[in-house]
């Protein structure tokens, strides 16, 4: 049995998963194993921190925690589909993924609903990586991350089937 808490520092109307967002707002995970920096692996990571962002503001939405649990009779480990199927529930309402790995059935279920995850080659501090995507949506994002905008309502125009990348 697969079990998962969500921990939450921001007002209740700011962190609700499903909840409506300002415009130009993009909701990403960051898969984490201390909450200090992106190093986790999508099918390892103990916690996922998840975040509103704009070109001029962060929003700390809350951290999901999975406990893998193992029946307590047989001693059975929860079956991995349903611990993957539990992650991709969790981040059902962001646009963007980030971790040091992803296998290729886990990326493909991931990309399928509408997650687009990014792989990063190295650990890095969550404050850097922030930084990182606020200073890509002042600059002008690139076609994936305009798509990823779009797709989530944010903005009104749409991605072009003609955009690369």
């Amino acid at each position: 049995m697969s079990s998962i808490r969500r921990l939450s520092l921001v007002d209740k109307r700011l962190r609700e998963i499903g909840a409506e967002r300002p415009a130009g707002t993009l909701r990403l995970a960051i898969a984490t194993q201390d909450m200090k920096r992106l190093n986790g692996h999508f099918g390892s990571a103990e916690r996922f921190a998840i975040y509103d962002v704009t070109p001029d503001s962060l929003s700390f939405i809350g951290a999901v925690v999975f406990e893998n649990l193992s029946d307590e009779l047989t001693g059975q480990r929860t079956p991995h589909h349903e611990r993957l199927a539990a992650k991709i529930a969790v981040l059902s309402t962001c646009q963007l993924f980030f971790c040091i790995g992803i296998g290729g059935p886990s990326a493909a279920r991931v990309i399928s609903a509408n997650i687009h995850p990014i792989k990063l080659p190295r650990p890095e501090g969550i404050g850097a990586l922030l930084a990182r995507v606020q200073s890509r949506l002042k600059a002008g994002p690139p076609p994936w991350l305009r798509r990823a905008i779009a797709q989530a309502g944010a903005t009104g125009k749409k991605a072009s089937l003609d955009d690369k990348g």
